[in-house]
C-alpha cells in the first residue's frame, strides 16, 4: 500500500506500507525530486513533525487499532488516552489535543489523515485518492505538479539607517538553466525574534512555489546587532529591509510578508512605513499597539506576557523558561523590575525600560503601527481567532482596513486561540466539528499569487469576511467587520434578580441585564483587595491568555458583580466587539476594571467569550493619568475582544465586573503607583445604574437568518 504525504499541496513523501514495515521516498528539498526508497526511520519522521507537528510513524503504528475501533461504528472511541468522535460518517476527529488527527475512513478502513495548523495543512492519503481531499483545490490552483527545489543563497547582513546589521538568510528557487543566476523572483519576507533557523522547514513551500524567501533576525536577536527592544524599531527596520530586498539581483522588486504573532506585528510595522515594495501581507494573530494589546492592555500591565518575556530574556530564545512551577509566587514579587533577577537570576533590560514609561509617551508611540501608518493599502489577508491573546492587534488591523478598497483585505476569524487553526476543544469547551479548516494555506498562497505574481485566481473577489459562530458551530461570510446584517443593541445593568430563577447559577446572580433602561437609580458595591485578587483562569506556562473557561465558581466571589439576562427564547447571535460603559465611584485614586462576557447554559455553567480591561486613571486617554476623587462619579468605557456566539434558547448572556485578573494583569495597588507598588490598599467600588448613570453593554446582534 502506497501513502503520499503532502504539505500545502506539495508532495513531500511517498510511504510504502507492507508486511508491517515502512519505507519512504522523501522529497529532496534541494532538487525538488523524491529520493531513493529507504526505511522510514526517526530522522525522516522528525522532519515531518517539524512541518505539521504530528508523528507520522506513530500513526502507522496505531492504524490497525484505529481501524478496529472505527469498524465498530460507534459515535466515538478512546484508544491509549486518545479520544475520537465521529464527524458526519466521514471521519473520526481527535479531541482534547492541540494539532489533532482527522481520520477519514470508508468501510472501516482509513484512506486519509488530514492535519491542520495555523496556516498549513498536511495530507496523508492513499495514492490515487488525492482528489477526494482538499488537494483537488490545489490541483486546480496549480495544474502543473512540478515545484522548485530550494537553494540556500547565504546569510546577508542588511544594514539599517542607524548602522545596525540584521542577519538575513536567503533561499531561492533552484533552477537548472544557464540563466538561473539572472532570474528575478517576487520575495516573501519573514522577520522574527525567535531565530531565523527555527522552524525554517515550513517556509520552503514558498520557495517551491517560485518565491525568494528572506528570513531575518530582528534587531538585537540571535545573529543581528543592536538593542532588543520589542516593537520599538520595527517600522524603520522593516522599511530598510524591504528596500534592501528590492535592490538585490534576484528580486523583481515586489515583496510579501508572512508570519504570526510578533511576525504579524512586524508586517503591519513595515506597511506603516509606506514602503512601495510591500505588495501583500499574510497577517496571522498579529500583535497590536502597547496600550491596546501588549504589554499595557487598557493601561494595565499584562502579567501574562511574562512567560513570553522570560523566553525572550536572552539573545537567543529559550522557550523552556516559559514553564515555571511557581508562577503564583513569581507574580507576587514587587517591585516588578526585580522579578527577572529573582526568578531567572538576571535582569531583562526591555522589561526594565517598559516600567520607566508609565503613560503612553513617545517611547510607546514609536512602535504604534496603526497610528503611524502612512501610504496606501497593502493587500492583507488577516487570520485570527476569538480566543487569540493578541486579538486586540487584529482588532486594530480591522479598524485600519475597514475603508480600504474592495478586494484589498480579507479576514478569516475562527474559534481559535493564539496558535489558531489547531484545536477542536479549548480547556474543555467543544467548539464544533467544523472548527478547523483545511484551506488556510491555500488561501494564503492564492493571495500571494494574485498580488505578487498577478495571477487571476479570483481570491480578491471572495467574501472579505469569513467567520465562525460558536454555538451554531458554522462558518459564515460577510463583506465588512462587523458584518453589515447586524443591529446595535444595548443591555442595561439593573438591580437584583430573582435568585430562585437562576437555576444552578444562583450563586452568581447579583444583577440583571435588560433591554430597557431602568426607571430608577441604583448601585452595586464591592471591595477589591489587591492581596486577594480574583484569578484569570489560564495556565501561565501554556502562554495562552484568552482561552474560554468556566468562570462559574469565580463569579461567586464577593468582589465580582454579575449581571445576567433572562433566558433567551430563541437563538440570539452576537457578532463583533462589545463596548461596556460603567459609571463608577472609588475611594482610591486608581483601580482597574475587568469585564467579561459569558454564555450561561441551562445548568448554570458560565463560559467566558470575551473580555476587556481598563485602568480607571486612563478613562479619558492613555497619554495622561487622571486620578479619581472619593466623591466623584466617573464614566468609563471598556472595549472587549471579538466574538461571534449564538446564545441558544435557554441560555443567558452574563456580564461580570471586577477589578482584578491575576495571571492576566498585575493587580492594581489602588494607589497612584498602580500595578507596581509594595504598598497596597483596599478599594471600595460602586457601579451606578439608572437614568442619569446608565451603565450598559453595547453590542451587535445578527439579524435572523434562515
Amino acid at each position: 500500500m502506497i501513502w503520499n504525504f503532502y504539505f500545502s499541496g506539495i508532495l513531500y513523501g511517498r510511504i510504502r506500507e507492507e508486511n508491517e514495515t515502512l519505507t519512504i521516498q522523501s522529497l529532496n528539498i534541494e532538487t525538488g525530486c523524491l529520493g531513493e526508497e529507504k526505511a522510514f526511520k526517526e530522522e525522516e519522521n522528525s522532519f515531518f513533525q517539524g512541518l505539521c507537528s504530528r508523528d507520522i510513524r506513530g500513526f502507522f503504528s496505531k492504524k490497525e487499532r484505529y481501524e478496529e475501533e472505527i469498524s465498530r461504528g460507534k459515535e466515538g472511541f478512546v484508544l491509549n488516552g486518545e479520544r475520537f468522535t465521529r464527524r458526519r460518517e466521514e471521519a473520526y476527529v481527535l479531541r482534547d489535543r492541540k494539532f489533532p488527527l482527522d481520520l477519514f475512513y470508508e468501510n472501516g478502513k482509513i484512506w486519509a489523515v488530514l492535519m491542520s495548523g495555523r496556516d498549513y495543512t498536511g495530507v496523508l492519503v492513499k495514492e490515487g485518492l488525492e482528489e477526494r481531499t482538499v488537494l483537488s483545490r490545489w490541483t486546480k490552483a496549480y495544474p502543473d505538479e512540478n515545484s522548485f527545489g530550494v537553494c540556500f543563497w547565504g546569510t546577508e547582513m542588511v544594514q539599517t539607517r542607524d548602522g545596525e546589521s540584521l542577519a538575513s538568510d536567503v533561499y531561492l528557487p533552484a533552477v537548472k538553466s544557464a540563466t538561473a543566476g539572472q532570474q528575478r523572483w517576487p520575495a516573501v519576507l519573514i522577520r522574527t525574534p525567535y531565530g531565523k533557523r527555527r522552524g525554517v522547514e515550513v517556509y520552503y513551500r514558498f520557495v517551491q512555489r517560485g518565491y525568494a524567501v528572506v528570513i531575518q533576525d530582528v534587531r538585537g536577536r540571535e545573529d543581528s546587532t543592536g538593542e532588543w527592544m520589542p516593537q520599538h524599531y520595527e517600522i524603520e527596520d522593516g522599511d530598510d529591509t524591504l528596500n534592501w530586498i528590492a535592490a538585490q539581483p534576484w528580486s523583481d522588486g515586489t515583496v510579501g510578508m508572512t508570519g504570526g504573532s510578533y511576525l504579524g506585528y512586524v508586517q503591519w510595522a513595515a506597511a506603516a512605513s509606506g514602503n512601495p515594495h510591500l505588495k501583500a501581507m499574510l497577517s496571522s494573530v498579529c500583535a497590536g499597539s502597547a496600550f491596546a494589546d501588549l504589554p499595557r492592555r487598557g493601561g494595565c500591565f499584562n502579567s501574562g506576557m511574562l512567560a513570553w518575556g522570560f523566553a525572550m530574556s536572552e539573545q537567543r530564545m529559550r522557550p523552556e523558561l516559559m514553564a515555571q512551577d511557581n508562577w503564583d509566587e513569581i507574580l507576587d514579587i514587587r517591585p516588578i523590575q526585580t522579578i527577572p533577577q529573582k526568578a531567572l537570576g538576571h535582569e531583562v533590560p526591555f522589561l526594565t525600560e517598559w516600567l520607566k514609561h508609565k503613560d503612553m509617551d513617545d517611547f510607546w508611540e514609536k512602535g504604534n503601527w496603526q497610528k503611524n501608518y502612512k501610504g496606501g493599502p497593502v493587500p492583507a489577508l488577516i487570520i485570527s481567532g476569538w480566543f487569540d491573546d493578541n486579538g486586540m492587534g487584529t482588532t486594530e488591523a480591522l479598524d485600519l482596513v475597514k475603508d480600504w478598497p474592495e478586494g484589498t483585505w480579507k479576514a478569516v476569524l475562527g474559534p481559535w486561540k493564539h496558535s489558531a487553526n489547531a484545536d477542536y476543544d479549548l480547556h474543555g469547551v467543544y467548539l464544533g466539528e467544523d472548527a478547523l479548516r483545511y484551506d488556510m494555506d491555500l488561501l494564503c498562497m492564492m493571495w500571494l499569487e494574485h498580488f505578487l505574481k498577478g495571477v487571476d485566481n479570483g481570491i480578491e473577489k471572495t467574501p472579505a469576511l469569513e467567520y465562525y459562530t460558536v454555538g451554531e458551530n458554522r462558518w459564515k461570510t460577510g463583506e465588512s467587520w462587523p458584518p453589515r446584517d447586524t443591529e446595535e443593541i444595548i443591555l442595561y445593568l439593573d438591580g437584583e434578580t430573582d435568585h430562585a430563577a437562576m437555576g444552578n447559577g444562583a450563586g452568581c446572580g447579583k444583577g440583571s441585564l435588560r433591554f430597557e433602561p431602568s426607571a430608577g437609580k441604583g448601585r452595586d458595591c464591592y471591595v477589591y483587595d489587591p492581596e486577594n485578587p480574583s484569578v484569570h483562569i489560564v495556565d501561565m506556562s501554556e502562554n495562552e491568555l484568552e482561552i474560554p473557561e468556566d468562570y462559574t465558581r469565580m463569579e461567586w466571589r464577593e468582589d465580582m458583580l454579575a449581571y445576567t439576562t433572562e433566558p433567551f427564547t430563541k437563538s440570539c447571535v452576537i457578532t463583533g466587539e462589545l463596548a461596556v460603559t460603567l459609571y463608577i465611584s472609588c475611594d482610591c485614586p486608581d483601580t482597574d476594571f475587568m469585564v467579561r462576557i459569558t454564555d450561561v447554559d441551562e445548568q448554570g455553567r458560565s463560559i467566558k467569550l470575551a473580555d476587556g480591561v481598563l485602568s480607571a486613571k486612563y478613562r479619558n486617554g492613555f497619554e495622561k493619568a487622571e486620578y479619581l476623587e472619593p466623591d466623584g462619579i466617573y464614566e468609563i468605557t471598556i472595549r472587549t475582544t471579538k466574538i461571534s456566539n449564538a446564545f441558544l434558547p435557554g441560555h443567558r448572556l452574563r456580564l461580570t465586573v471586577t477589578s482584578s485578573g491575576k495571571n492576566f494583569i498585575f493587580p492594581n495597588s489602588n494607589t497612584r503607583d498602580g500595578f507596581d507598588s509594595a504598598f497596597v490598599q483596599k478599594a471600595h467600588i460602586t457601579v451606578h445604574r439608572g437614568p442619569k448613570t446608565p451603565s450598559r453593554a453595547v453590542m451587535k446582534r445578527e439579524n435572523t437568518r434562515d
